[in-house]
C-alpha cells in the first residue's frame, strides 16, 4: 500500500494575477487537460472562481477510455497563492493537489504537489510504477505546454 508524491514546477511569462483568474476559474481545466482524457465537468452551476468549500464532479478517462466519476473538493484556497484540490469520490484512495504560484522575476512560478494512493494495495503499488506515475508525467507535460502556449 504504497504512498507517492509527484512535484511539477513551471515559469509562466505571465503575472501572478493573470495565472490565478485562469487556474482558478474551473472550466478552464479542460483547456490544459488532454483531449483523450475526456474530461467534463458535470457538476451544475459551476461559479467561474473556485472557493473554499466547493465541490465539483467530473468525468474523466484516466486509464484505458474508461469513463469514471470523479468529485474533489477545494479544501483551502488563498486569493493569487494557492488552492488545494482533494478527492471525495474517484479512482485513488487517497489524493491531494496543492497548486502554489508566485511572484518571479519574468513572471509566475507554478508548483504542483500531488500526495497520492492507488487503489488495490500492493497492485496499486505495482501500477504506478508501471502506468500512474508515468501517466501523470504526460499530463503534466501536456498541461505546461498548454500553459505556455496560452500565456
Amino acid at each position: 500500500m504504497g504512498f507517492y508524491q509527484f512535484k511539477k514546477t513551471q515559469e509562466i511569462n505571465a503575472p501572478v494575477e493573470k495565472v490565478w483568474e485562469f487556474i482558478s476559474d474551473p472550466a478552464n481545466l479542460k483547456k490544459i487537460t488532454p483531449d483523450y482524457m475526456g474530461f467534463d465537468i458535470t457538476s451544475k452551476d459551476v461559479p467561474s472562481k473556485m472557493y473554499a468549500g466547493m465541490i465539483i464532479s467530473y468525468k474523466v478517462s484516466p486509464l484505458f477510455g474508461i469513463k469514471t466519476t470523479w468529485v474533489t473538493e477545494i479544501t483551502h484556497l488563498k486569493d493569487n497563492s494557492y488552492f488545494v484540490d482533494e478527492q471525495r469520490v474517484g479512482p485513488y484512495r487517497i489524493w491531494h493537489h496543492q497548486h502554489i504560484i508566485e511572484s518571479i522575476p519574468n513572471g509566475t512560478l507554478m508548483t504542483d504537489i500531488v500526495s497520492y494512493q492507488p487503489p488495490l494495495g500492493f497492485l496499486g503499488s505495482v501500477a504506478n510504477i508501471l502506468i500512474i506515475k508515468r501517466k501523470l508525467n504526460e499530463i503534466f507535460d501536456y498541461r505546461t505546454k498548454a500553459l505556455d502556449e496560452l500565456f
